[in-house]
């Protein structure tokens, strides 16, 4: 800067001094000739040396601002891979549990096995460790796709310390935001009954009064705004039947050449709790088809609603009533009614079935948070043979405490009661311990 400012004085030093010179001199003409030259000459140096104390042009550059959020991505978060951004989450899990009587299947609880009130047994197992992937982008216009990979270890077969693996979720989400209407492909919770308690045994009441379960599906989903604080929901789907296969070489769901249709309509609106009270109808209907002339029927209709009273209660349940639903985790694991005639397996009839849960979230507290509920699945006596499971009960309370952001350990104490058709009852109380840890 100061040789600059240097340059520049002297340059208008000549400048002024041309007129004083003109002034004294006969050959003003000559001189003022010579001067020019001096002036033109004195210029180009300057541009050079302005060219020399430039600053490199990184020292110009404007800083680059720093990367935007990855859209989707939770807070803390690092994407994955891929051109995509991905993002890897889940949990280790380990469960411990005592239980009074018999269970099946036994590291975790649908009912209480016939004959064994009284049989305790000790289960040990880390195979509801969970691993997923979330999926954001590419987005096009209006439009954003998305995508859920997730899987835990309780594939069938396997043993306690050689897993399988079990796909929970596998699908893909096309959603346009601002016409609040998404499409859904691939396999994903059932649209029915979309609620579920928060319980440390692994089947939150399945069989026990809670139903809805995850199949291959298309969904649409269309949001409506009916007035500023009320929301209406609709959403429908055709998804994948599946019937007893058990004792057949075909799948009498596929066979029956139609898919099941699945819907809910669920409306949100303010009621009396702090947060809007959510309150949805579903349903859903299939066939299975065992031979031409034993087709079947699977359906139900349904009750969810969810309730935040204040900041740390809130209370949600379900009710539904339906026939043939063991594979929505209805009418205790009974779908149909069976007979054998000359070594010939008959499917007589579909098996009827109601039930129920209600469940209470209390917390947080600090680091702690507990839950409270109850579940009753009932199937009609007449459907089904003897022996066969005709209640089944579930009380259940738990308290998990954070011990930081990613690790909780868990206690859940619960009871269960099964009734058989013509034969005792069984009662067991489980002792659940759970470790938890989340990234």
């Amino acid at each position: 800067m100061c040789a600059r400012i240097g340059l520049w004085a002297l340059v208008a030093g000549w400048i002024v001094s041309v007129p004083c010179l003109a002034q004294g001199d006969p050959n003003v003409a000559k001189e003022n000739a010579q001067l020019r030259r001096r002036v033109e000459t004195l210029e180009k140096q300057v541009e050079q040396l302005q060219a020399t104390v430039k600053p490199p042009a990184a020292e110009t550059a404007p800083v680059p601002a720093p990367p935007a959020a990855v859209p989707g991505l939770e807070p803390g978060k690092k994407p994955f891979w891929s051109t995509l951004d991905i993002q890897f989450y889940g949990y280790i899990k380990l469960d411990a549990a005592w239980d009074s009587s018999g269970v099946f299947p036994g590291d975790f609880v649908l009912f209480t096995d016939r004959g064994r009130d009284g049989d305790d047994e000790f289960n040990i197992t880390a195979r509801q460790t969970r691993l997923g992937l979330k999926i954001q982008g590419p987005n096009t216009g209006n439009m954003k796709t998305s995508g859920v990979v997730e899987a835990d270890f309780y594939g069938s077969a396997g043993t306690e310390n050689k897993f399988n693996l079990l796909v929970r979720h596998a699908y893909m989400t096309f959603d346009w935001p601002d016409d609040k209407f998404s499409i859904l492909a691939g396999q994903a919770s059932d649209v029915i009954s979309p609620l579920f308690p928060n319980t440390l045994n692994y089947t939150v009441l399945w069989d026990a009064g809670n139903i809805g379960y995850r199949h291959p599906q298309v969904r649409l989903t269309r949001q409506f705004r009916v007035r500023d604080d009320m929301t209406l929901e609709l959403a429908g789907a055709i998804s994948r039947t599946i019937g007893d296969v058990e004792t057949l070489t075909f799948t009498p769901g596929a066979n029956a050449g139609f898919p099941t249709l699945q819907g809910r309509v669920g409306l949100t609106f303010p009621w009396f709790g702090f947060k809007p009270t959510t309150v949805g109808v579903s349903g859903h209907w299939g066939r299975e088809q065992y031979s031409s002339d034993e087709k079947i029927d699977s359906w139900s209709l349904n009750l969810d609603v969810l309730q935040p009273i204040c900041p740390v209660v809130t209370v949600k349940g379900e009710v539904y009533v339906g026939a043939n639903l063991d594979d929505y985790f209805g009418g205790i694991g009974q779908g149909v009614r069976t007979r054998t005639v000359g070594g010939t397996t008959l499917f007589q009839k579909a098996i009827g079935d109601r039930g129920g849960w209600f469940a209470f979230t209390l917390g947080p507290w600090d680091a702690w948070s507990f839950n409270v509920g109850a579940g009753l699945d009932e199937v009609e006596s007449d459907d089904v043979d003897a022996l066969a499971r005709t209640s089944n009960r579930s009380l259940f309370a738990n308290a998990i405490y954070a011990l930081n952001k990613s690790a909780d350990i868990g206690v859940e104490l619960s009871q269960w009661r099964t009734d058989f058709k013509n034969a005792d009852d069984v009662d067991d109380v489980r002792i659940q311990t759970s470790f938890i840890y989340k990234f």
